[in-house]
């Protein structure tokens, strides 16, 4: 069957990083976006961002300053925008037809906040099928009445590692043990882009 692998970067937007707002290492998880992006690039994978729009809720209008990228995110000409709606990106959103467009089968996800708008996204994505990677020190939240940032994402990451897969699996791996996955960087270092067998 042939698969084709796609980055996923949710909702990475000014907003959401507010001295109001901060996240839990925010430097460092944007470093690894940054990082896992340029693979997907130099082997003509998509890398798809997301950015929330809140058009008529005065929070995320479209085009205001909130609703703009992170300056330190590498954002390339050839990466694909889509805005999505609710926590689920995939509801009303493009991203499901251009997923189908794109011939994706695998989604690594990454993003903020955890236990929200990513958490949302890996539940539907599973029922979709789609097999998932989710990159453990990939994706932030901030701090929560009960538990600290840093508990959330624990939290989480043990959530995903142990849900009941369906046809696609889930996997919760840290962007070094991506970069070791010796099937993933094969698929890299031949030229990422072609579609693979699998």
């Amino acid at each position: 069957m042939k698969s084709r692998k796609v980055l996923l970067i949710i909702d990475m937007q000014k907003g959401s990083f507010t001295p109001k707002t901060p996240r839990f290492d925010t430097v460092g998880v944007v470093k690894r976006m940054n990082e896992l992006s340029e693979l997907f690039r130099k082997a003509e994978l998509p890398v798809i961002y997301i950015q929330h729009d809140g058009t008529g809720t005065g929070e995320f209008e479209k085009n205001t300053s909130e609703w703009e990228l992170l300056d330190s995110l590498n954002v390339e000409p050839t990466d694909i925008l889509i805005d999505k709606y609710a926590n689920d990106v995939f509801y009303n959103s493009k991203l499901q037809s251009k997923l189908t467009e794109l011939n994706a089968t695998e989604l690594l996800i990454t993003g903020c906040a955890t236990d929200f708008c990513v958490e949302s996204t890996v539940q539907s994505a599973l029922t979709k099928d789609y097999n998932i990677t989710v990159v453990s020190d990939g994706h932030t939240t901030g701090e929560r009445p009960n538990l600290k940032a840093e508990k959330v994402i624990e939290h989480y990451n043990w959530v995903w590692q142990n849900m009941i897969p369906t046809k696609g699996e889930i996997k919760v791996k840290t962007l070094n043990e991506i970069k070791n996955d010796t099937t993933t960087m094969a698929i890299i270092n031949t030229g990422f882009g072609a579609e693979s067998e699998v």
